[in-house]
């Protein structure tokens, strides 16, 4: 058994023992692979364990290595897995964004929104995306404040961006903080989402993507319905290498 599989053996694991506390199926709870900084070859090996949707961080770090992945995936004779843009869209790579991945999971503005509806429009396709909803306080921290008259122009914008289909939140709980603290994030995202679905009826916002490596067991008994784990599935990262975005 590889690294790789053991790591995705202690994953599952922990994830079934959050579903047991929290009286929830392995069903319910979707595992996202961030393969941010990790070459090619890597993805194609974590498809071929079962792994269909990857998390990656920036636009032109994918674009480098997609052909590649496309490649390995076709010789493995593995089901082509999703791919969606996690990190932070800036307005000028959202064509680009629309081109490359299967889902944008951090929208968040509705300049954005009508960047990526316009591209997808172009490409003739119709794109999943989350909206990334900041509810830490860390300056580093993206999203959109759920409070804000962005947020409300968004949300009520959306139903409209005919290529687009809005199915749910994300967001990143406080880096270290005190249980009390993480739980409070996830329960305020999902609070938040039951709130605008109430008042957007338009909307299906069904996925709450919340939890990573370090906080997934709190999260899914807090409601998560998609995890996204990089560290504990792939080891330490090195760091990025490559051109700003």
């Amino acid at each position: 058994m590889t690294a790789l599989a053991e790591n995705l053996a202690r994953v599952e694991e922990a994830i079934a023992a959050a579903c047991r506390r929290a009286s929830r199926t392995r069903a319910e709870i979707e595992l996202m692979a961030v393969s941010k900084t990790y070459p090619a070859e890597t993805v194609a090996e974590a498809a071929a364990l079962g792994l269909t949707l990857f998390g990656e961080n920036r636009v032109q770090e994918f674009a480098g290595k997609a052909s590649r992945a496309e490649e390995l995936w076709a010789e493995l004779v593995v089901r082509r897995p999703r791919v969606h843009l996690i990190g932070h869209l800036q307005s000028n790579k959202a064509a680009k964004a629309a081109e490359i991945f299967d889902g944008v999971d951090s929208l968040d503005s509705l300049r954005i929104a009508e960047r990526l509806n316009e591209a997808a429009a172009r490409l003739g396709k119709r794109l999943p995306v989350l909206i990334e909803v900041k509810l830490s306080k860390e300056e580093t921290k993206a999203g959109i404040d759920p409070e804000s008259a962005e947020a409300a122009q968004l949300l009520e914008r959306l139903p409209d961006l005919d290529h687009l289909e809005a199915q749910g939140l994300m967001t990143i709980a406080p880096w270290g903080a005190p249980e009390a603290e993480t739980r409070a994030c996830f329960r305020s995202l999902r609070a938040w989402r039951d709130r605008w679905a109430q008042a957007h009826t338009r909307l299906n916002l069904v996925v709450l993507s919340m939890g990573m490596s370090g906080d997934f067991p709190l999260a899914i008994e807090e409601g998560a319905t998609r995890i996204r784990i990089g560290t504990a599935l792939f080891g330490k990262r090195a760091p990025y290498a490559g051109p700003p975005e």
